[in-house]
């Protein structure tokens, strides 16, 4: 796992804390939000901590990175906030969970041992019986799709090797709309070629999801509904 904190005390507390336990391994360490999407890209961790006071991007759009570069890491934020929106914020941006850092070690250790064999639709929560409940009322909203319906097709027919002539006859449009097609797609993903939007597009799921015609989520990402509060902290 790779732990991301600001403050080296906090990175050395929490490494002790990890240390104790045979099957965890601390594999890499960063002090900005910059430096946490980097670490996730290069080590690909099973968990990454993080918290959510750090320079650099806001936290959400860190998360967001992360997922897109590390899909499989679980980002567990740890942080003092407890308010109901940046806990709604977070999770909606792709967060596996949600703790304060008033949790108790054995709690910690519990919480990363289930992350990786709870089903990919639950979240975590160790938050205040206030923001549990308020979450709770909370109405949820769709997240919308980081491409569009047409785009999310026109990338399957390019993952199909079709040429933009191919595409134009199949879709019926022109070979100029193929082209702004994928300008505005390589735009999205930040991809520079036909290949490297392949590539980032099955990284983060929305390939399949447009070869079969639905609509892709922008980000894995979760309706507060769906969590599960392991445990309201005091």
């Amino acid at each position: 796992m790779c732990l991301a904190d600001d403050h080296s005390l906090m990175r050395d507390g929490l490494k002790e804390v990890l240390r104790a336990v045979p099957e965890f391994a601390v594999v890499g360490e960063a002090s900005t939000g910059t430096e946490a999407v980097m670490l996730a890209a290069r080590l690909r961790p099973d968990v990454l901590l993080l918290d959510i006071g750090m320079p650099g991007p806001r936290a959400s759009e860190t998360i967001r990175q992360i997922t897109r570069v590390a899909p499989e890491t679980h980002v567990l934020v740890l942080t003092m906030n407890d308010e109901p929106e940046m806990v709604h914020d977070l999770l909606e941006a792709g967060a596996t969970g949600y703790l304060l850092k008033s949790i108790l070690r054995e709690e910690l250790i519990a919480v990363i041992r289930s992350v990786t064999s709870r089903p990919p639709n639950t979240v975590v929560l160790i938050v205040s019986r206030q923001t549990a409940a308020r979450l709770k009322s909370r109405p949820t909203h769709p997240v919308e799709p980081l491409l569009t319906e047409r785009e999310a097709v026109l990338l399957g027919l390019v993952a199909e090797a079709m040429s933009n002539a191919q595409i134009a006859s199949r879709l019926f449009i022109t070979e100029a709309t193929v082209k702004r097609h994928l300008t505005n797609i390589y735009a999205k993903l930040n991809a520079v070629s036909r290949v490297d939007a392949l590539r980032k597009a099955r990284a983060v799921g929305l390939l399949d999801a447009g070869r079969n015609g639905g609509r892709p989520q922008r980000y894995p990402s979760l309706p507060v509904a769906d969590a599960a509060v392991v445990r309201p902290g005091r």
